[in-house]
């Protein structure tokens, strides 16, 4: 199998964690994005919301989770009414990063059961807005722990809809699944899932092992772009000096 072995080591290997690698990964889900809503759900996601919008997008808008919009540092510069809001889920105006209890080959997301719905081994979050996150603007996705239990060939339940399932649906987009191993996307004839990128100190193989179908792997895999000291700076000294991130990927 082809794997990273082929490509160079990044300058500076060591120096950045697991974690902020994958605080870099999700902050580039929102590169060119222009003046959408970032959602970023999770740790991780949220310290790569506010890297992005102090570095190379700055015109994200960010939230409270509730109704105000603030700046990189939590003031509040906007009220959001939840028509607003609407308008703006509605409209493809928005990029959430959710997370997935099970996804798939074609990125039909699962966060309600496990099981049969009609009786489940477990139960979870339920829907809620997966569909209409969806459906109607850009959805990626924050895997913190990869593994075969979350990365299956079939979702017990759609919740987030994947490519498979989104025929007709004009502003329906996975832009990247993040997780503690890897970059991936969609960018293939078929939209299934491709393998971008893994971090350093993870092979090829680790990512296919870890998942629990076959992804489309290009010839030449990358190390996952290495952060800037500048960026570096940033994570650990203005934006997450308590290093919540570690919580999320402690390796």
């Amino acid at each position: 199998m082809s794997g990273v072995g082929s490509a160079a080591t990044p300058a500076g290997h060591g120096v950045a964690s697991r974690a902020e690698y994958c605080v870099i990964a999700c902050a580039e889900a929102w590169r060119d994005g222009g003046e959408i809503l970032a959602s970023p759900m999770g740790l991780v996601p949220s310290v790569g919301a506010r890297l992005a919008k102090r570095t190379f997008a700055p015109d994200l808008l960010l939230t409270d989770g509730e109704a105000m919009i603030v700046g990189p540092d939590g003031t509040v510069e906007g009220w959001l009414p939840y028509r607003k809001h609407l308008e703006l889920v509605t409209g493809g105006r928005r990029h959430v990063m959710m997370g997935a209890s099970q996804i798939d080959r074609y990125g039909n997301q699962n966060i309600s059961c496990i099981g049969d719905w009609a009786k489940p081994a477990r139960q979870l979050l339920g829907v809620r807005g997966a569909p209409v996150n969806t459906l109607n603007h850009p959805t990626s996705y924050w895997i913190p722990k990869h593994s075969r239990r979350v990365f299956v060939e079939k979702v017990d339940m759609v919740c987030g809809v994947g490519y498979d399932h989104a025929a007709g649906a004009p502003y329906h987009r996975i832009p990247r699944v993040v997780s503690d191993l890897g970059v991936l996307d969609f960018a293939t004839p078929g939209r299934t899932m491709r393998l971008v990128s893994v971090h350093p100190g993870v092979t090829v193989d680790q990512v296919q092992e870890a998942t629990g179908f076959d992804l489309v792997i290009p010839d030449e895999v990358p190390y996952t772009r290495e952060p800037t000291t500048a960026e570096l700076r940033l994570i650990r000294e203005v934006i997450d000096p308590g290093n919540t991130r570690a919580g999320e990927v402690p390796a």
